[in-house]
């Protein structure tokens, strides 16, 4: 038996969520619920003033018991272990690493889902992650795309809903997870959906862009885990079909990103209806100045771990191919880079707006192209449907604005296309990372124009990190010098694609 299984034992407090069917029992706590200080420290060494939890029920947070065989590691092999993996750890106290899932000690029921989802070992992420989420203390977890972080903070939530008192009638969530995008919000839900089903915990997306009926009656009904959009959110807390007061563990998913999308507001708002002693877990894949102040002010005393590097860098596992072209070049070398690639391998395509998107689709398509757009101004409904298109493969291009830049998880994406060059090097990360992605190879293009000169230093940094070649071109850019005036250069070493024209027609 795990040794989380028996805090679910006692029917007056916490319960068995695999035998439970139904709502019942009594409310959490009762009370009002005061804002949130402003002044919740990051580096603070005491908790939170007493006086904010006035009227609030003490809850269950620290659930990790050390294994014997975790427990045996000396600090040199935690030091080496940590090397190898690339993980930096900051904090007091931090718990050693695991190495096994069967070392963290999960229980029985989410071991089998991880068994079935054919997992090996923890990645990176998990491996530090898990001890120090389970510990209950706040969590900053850097690292890039892809990396498993979605289970990192998603397990333990499971664990953490499963020792808390069963829902009343009206309780809102216990676990609420915000995240920017709703693509990124409903493939974190298919997760939820899939790891916590064994112990029947309910969950729900909520987003915008659909009709709120479907969400609002899942709210009423009662669901312990609430994965959500900051603007929807807000509508539905200012309507009163739901509430925080019952949440105990909060994740904000992808900090920066929404931070680039201007939901800082919106976030603070969110956080001020959350009780003051909850768990926060913050996940970003850089750690801008803005992400960290306002992590300074909702965290308290919190573990970070950082896998890789702080600094900005691309995954290794991408070759970067960096084209210098003018504006009007853009599509005709579009074409013949799809010629030299295409073999029916799913291709994504950046740009940088939705009107650009809509017209290179439909030349795309014109020119006989199997190539679908996704964006900002598309119904929900129909992302969904380019979406499933695209993952199957029935349409193996798909253009899309950043709206899919991060969060979005298609396997197989083997090559990504900058067609425009985004506003920041962390989005051009970001878009490059939809491949070579779970441990896979992949490759990335990017046309370059005069017009992202100011970026060429910075890119050329990324490029040289990651070990990828730097066209003279591009090198010469980075010391200000002007652009080739015919967009001189190309892309080499794409490999062979199709010959003798499109697959396709």
């Amino acid at each position: 038996m795990s040794r989380y299984d028996s805090r679910s034992g006692d029917p007056t407090s916490y319960r068995d969520r695999r035998s439970d069917s139904g709502l019942g029992g009594a409310s959490a706590y009762g009370g009002s619920l005061r804002s949130v200080s402003s002044g919740r420290d990051y580096y603070a060494a005491e908790p939170p003033r007493k006086l904010d939890l006035d009227g609030l029920t003490p809850f269950e947070k620290n659930f990790y018991v050390e294994s014997p065989s975790v427990a045996a590691m000396s600090e040199t092999e935690v030091e080496e272990y940590r090397q190898r993996r690339e993980i930096t750890v900051e904090g007091r106290d931090v718990p050693k690493p695991v190495k096994s899932f069967a070392d963290v000690g999960f229980p029985d029921y989410v071991l089998q889902e991880i068994t079935k989802a054919g997992f090996v070992e923890p990645t990176a992420i998990q491996s530090q992650g898990w001890p120090m989420a389970l510990k209950g203390r706040d969590l900053i977890g850097i690292a890039e795309t892809g990396s498993g972080k979605t289970l990192a903070y998603l397990l333990p939530a499971i664990v953490h809903v499963n020792a808390q008192p069963i829902l009343a009638p009206g309780d809102g969530p216990i676990v609420l997870v915000l995240a920017p995008t709703r693509e990124l919000a409903v493939q974190i839900q298919q997760e939820a959906a899939k790891f916590g089903a064994s112990s029947k915990i309910k969950n729900t997306c909520i987003y915008g862009g659909v009709p709120k009926g479907p969400q609002v009656r899942d709210l009423q009904k009662g669901v312990e885990i609430v994965i959500a959009t900051p603007g929807r959110l807000i509508d539905m807390l200012d309507s009163h079909h739901t509430n925080l007061r019952r949440v105990t563990y909060l994740v904000l998913d992808e900090a920066d990103r929404m931070l680039d999308m201007g939901f800082d507001p919106q976030i603070r708002k969110i956080v001020a209806q959350i009780r003051p002693d909850r768990q926060t877990l913050y996940w970003s894949a850089t750690w801008p100045k803005d992400v960290e102040q306002l992590a300074r002010q909702f965290l308290y005393n919190p573990y970070k771990v950082i896998i890789g590097s702080a600094d900005l860098k691309a995954n290794h596992a991408i070759r970067q191919h960096v084209d210098i072209v003018s504006e009007s070049q853009k599509y005709n070398k579009l074409v013949k880079l799809l010629e030299d690639i295409m073999d029916g391998s799913r291709i994504l395509i950046f740009m940088d707006t939705k009107k650009g998107c809509d017209q290179i689709t439909r030349q795309l398509r014109m020119d006989g192209w199997p190539a679908l757009s996704i964006h900002g101004d598309k119904s929900q409904a129909e992302r969904d449907w380019v979406l499933s298109e695209f993952k199957a493969g029935k349409s193996p291009i798909m253009t899309a604005t950043d709206v899919a830049a991060r969060g979005l998880d298609v396997k197989d994406v083997k090559y990504v296309i900058n067609y425009d060059f985004p506003g920041s090097l962390e989005d051009y990360v970001h878009r490059i990372g939809r491949t070579g992605r779970a441990g896979a190879k992949g490759t990335a293009y990017t046309f370059f124009t005069a017009a992202n000169a100011r970026f060429a230093k910075d890119l050329i940094a990324i490029l040289k990190e990651a070990g990828q070649k730097v066209s003279p071109e591009l090198a010469a850019m980075g010391r200000g010098a002007p652009p080739p005036p015919s967009g001189h250069g190309g892309f080499r070493d794409r490999g062979k694609g199709y010959s003798g024209g499109r697959p396709w027609n």
